[in-house]
């Protein structure tokens, strides 16, 4: 069951501040899109505007040239009644100039001289035209004998500048929108930040129980699913510390206690004298036992060391293999256990370091004889790993022991965790051996499986890799 991640302690986060955390940050951008989305809005809304505006303006002082056009054309332009001077005055009041064409001649200055000479020759004219040092919009219209009206109106600036003031309200209504978006965003992405933040602080404080809930989105489910399987490896891992702490302790206890009661039965003397020297064998042998795992210990913690030492080289597992075999046929036939080696008749190269490898060979025999019984045989086998002779070689021992099942292969090489499962049920040892094996190989670049051997027992698989100058030579 999932524990609430609430509550400060000893494993609260500190305080930082606001302008460093993400709903700030959040805020911020949210408040710079919505500011770029106005300004780019206004960018792209005012020129249309504008535009508009000038063709509407346009289109209505045409409207009115010919008006004007239409009441000047009914009397000569030197005759004008009242209703065409009304409608020059009505004009003016709308910031629209009037020019009276007479035999080509303008009535006034200001309107340029190709306008004029178009206007008289008898063509309207339309567009934007310079007037009196102004841009303006001109609609001409001709009259009969050479006369004609000119309309001009300065083009508008007033769209511009109406956008332009009125640009702060959509602004700040931008804004706003910005840092309330910006903080729901913030607040729902850090929300379970903070939380599994806090889950790793309590981690870290020893707390193997936390557990974070699994929520959308997909980024933040995939991280509460890794926070909650990093809980889960860490619990089960110092379990199986314990246990292999455990375990270790009561191996060093085992040795201990007898060399302990027999020392105590020589100091007092309750031991016959043609006793005493198989009490020394048995305290020999306890301390070897007591020996051989303090070594054991040694060597796993060494393993990690940057400096651990390996003289790698060229290797023949064959020659490897018999070596071997002259020292396990005779301690294995001493207990009735038929050993058999299993090689081509050429070498098989590697490159490893060979005390290391031999150290691994007899560490795996050594497994291999201790759980077989009587009759069933131990072999070690080396074979090539491929058709190259710079594939490098493969040592495998197999035995007709009980073997693993398959739930063991996967802990097969970890500390202590075979010894804890098989303890009291068969024989075992400290459950170093196959993890010594396992980071001796992994130190020397090999690989180690294991798997069910055909001789109804376990099987120990060693990659070791080829020797990087038949690969120069090769290649």
């Amino acid at each position: 069951m999932a524990l609430p991640v609430v509550g400060p302690g000893p494993s609260a986060l500190p305080r930082r501040r606001f302008a460093h955390t993400l709903t700030a940050r959040a805020v911020l951008v949210s408040c710079a899109v919505a500011l770029v989305s106005v300004l780019v809005t206004a960018l792209v809304a005012v020129p249309l505007a504008v535009r508009g505006a000038e063709r509407r303006d346009q289109v209505a002082l045409a409207a009115q040239a010919r008006l004007a056009a239409d009441v000047l054309r009914v009397r000569a332009v030197r005759q004008r009644d009242t209703a065409g001077d009304r409608l020059i005055r009505q004009l003016r009041q709308q910031q629209i100039e009037v020019y009276l064409i007479r035999a080509g001649q303008a009535d006034r200055a200001g309107l340029p001289r190709p306008v004029v000479n178009r206007v008289a020759a008898g063509r309207d004219v339309s567009g934007r035209r310079m007037v009196g040092g102004e841009r303006a919009l001109v609609e001409g219209r001709a009259l009969p004998g050479g006369d004609g009206v000119v309309l001009t109106r300065p083009t508008r600036n007033g769209p511009w500048g109406q956008v332009l003031l009125s640009l702060w309200l959509p602004l700040l209504a931008g804004l706003a929108a910005g840092v309330a978006a910006g903080l729901f965003l913030a607040r729902r992405l850090a929300r379970p930040i903070r939380t599994a933040a806090t889950a790793a602080a309590r981690l870290r404080a020893g707390d193997r129980a936390v557990r974070v809930p699994v929520e959308p989105p997909d980024e933040v489910a995939d991280l509460a699913h890794a926070l909650n399987g990093l809980a889960a490896a860490l619990a089960t891992s110092e379990g199986r510390q314990r246990e292999f702490l455990l375990s270790v302790s009561h191996e060093l206890r085992t040795p201990l206690t007898a060399i302990r009661g027999y020392a105590e039965a020589l100091a007092d003397g309750v031991i016959e004298a043609d006793a005493v020297p198989a009490t020394g064998r048995t305290v020999l042998a306890e301390s070897e036992h007591l020996d051989r795992l303090v070594s054991d210990l040694l060597a796993l913690a060494r393993l990690e060391a940057a400096d651990f030492p390996l003289e790698p080289g060229p290797v023949d597992l064959t020659r490897l293999a018999a070596d071997a075999a002259r020292t396990w046929t005779d301690r294995c036939a001493a207990v009735g256990v038929p050993f058999r080696v299993e090689a081509p008749a050429g070498p098989v190269p590697a490159y490893t370091d060979p005390g290391r490898i031999r150290q691994v060979v007899d560490g795996l025999l050594e497994n291999a004889l201790r759980v077989v019984p009587p009759g069933a045989p131990v072999v070690l086998a080396v074979r090539p790993a491929g058709a190259d002779p710079a594939a490098g070689g493969l040592v495998e021992v197999r035995d007709g022991g009980p073997g693993f099942t398959d739930d063991d292969l996967a802990v097969a090489f970890e500390r202590g965790a075979l010894h804890q499962r098989y303890r009291g049920v068969r024989k075992v040892g400290s459950g170093l051996g196959l993890a010594l094996a396992a980071g001796l190989v992994r130190r020397l670049g090999g690989e180690i499986t294991a798997g069910h051997a055909p001789e109804g027992g376990a099987a120990l698989t060693v990659r070791l890799p080829g020797d990087p100058y038949l690969t120069r030579t090769s290649a």
